[in-house]
């Protein structure tokens, strides 16, 4: 993990129990294969982008980038695009894609609480499903200020904590409590959290909910790929025992059935907050 700062900003995190749940994530985000789950939700890049009205030729950082989905669909509508992230093994998977599609996107190995780049150094910065799960809520929104230009757009797709994957999340919780100094991710998927988090920094901010729907074959194909590959579920299933195994599988399968709006095969509608801020 990057702890580069810029001359004009010192954002690092010093508080022992944030540096220690940082550590923790980002082994939970190398953990399994994100980059699998990261390719089935390229539509909410994509739409992040066309509500955001990216314009070509537009410097554009994607923060938390993981795979590089919505790096790619900036670059998709003309803009500069570098994308950065914390787990050196997706940005692997983030080049590939580029390299495959030949955009020129430059994928840097770097926090998300103390970007590496000057101040007000790009027209928009985006992130999908990525600054949401940073340790420090704060720091992380301030970053994201503090790197786009005045009049320029900060673009979030998170999670919004009363839909599917927050029930996910909750779930998890229960038979794996999270560390005391963590603060639920989901409350960046909800407008107040954002406004407060965001304060003066931005001069107007404009949400709207949206629906990903997940479409597996069935509730055990869907459980099974996300235990092979979804990081937070992986460490979850490898810190049980057996038993505790057993029940967690058993109350994700649960959830999945219950949430299923499909007759013979499973779609899973799982909620988002999109949301659009213009930097004072």
């Amino acid at each position: 993990m990057s702890t580069t700062t810029t001359t004009t900003n010192d954002t690092r995190t010093t508080d022992p129990d944030l540096i220690a749940l940082k550590d923790r994530q980002q082994r939970t985000w190398a953990a399994g294969d994100y980059s699998a789950v990261g390719a089935t939700l390229q539509i909410m890049g994509e739409e992040l982008c066309e509500t955001a009205e990216l314009r070509p030729g537009w410097r554009v950082l994607d923060v938390a980038t993981g795979n590089g989905g919505t790096a790619l669909a900036a670059a998709r509508r003309g803009c500069e695009v570098t994308g950065i992230d914390y787990v050196p093994e997706l940005l692997v998977q983030a080049r590939r894609r580029a390299a495959a599609e030949r955009f020129p996107i430059t994928f840097d190995d770097g926090d998300a609480e103390a970007l590496p780049y000057a101040d007000a150094a790009f027209d928009a910065v985006t992130s999908t499903l990525g600054v949401m799960f940073t340790a420090d809520h704060q720091r992380a929104a301030d970053e994201l200020l503090r790197v786009c230009r005045p009049g320029g757009i900060v673009a979030l797709a998170n999670w919004a904590p009363d839909g599917f994957i927050g029930q996910v999340f909750r779930t998890i919780g229960a038979h794996v409590p999270p560390p005391p100094a963590a603060t639920p991710p989901g409350l960046w998927g909800t407008e107040a959290y954002l406004a407060t988090l965001f304060g003066d920094g931005i001069s107007h901010l404009r949400t709207q909910t949206r629906t990903f729907t997940f479409r597996y074959r069935s509730a055990d194909h869907f459980l099974e790929f996300m235990r092979t590959n979804y990081g937070p579920i992986v460490k979850a299933f490898e810190t049980l025992p057996d038993d505790g195994r057993d029940a967690l599988a058993a109350d994700l399968r649960g959830l999945m059935e219950s949430s299923n709006a499909a007759i013979e095969t499973l779609a899973v509608p799982s909620t988002y907050l999109e949301a659009i801020a213009v930097r004072a």
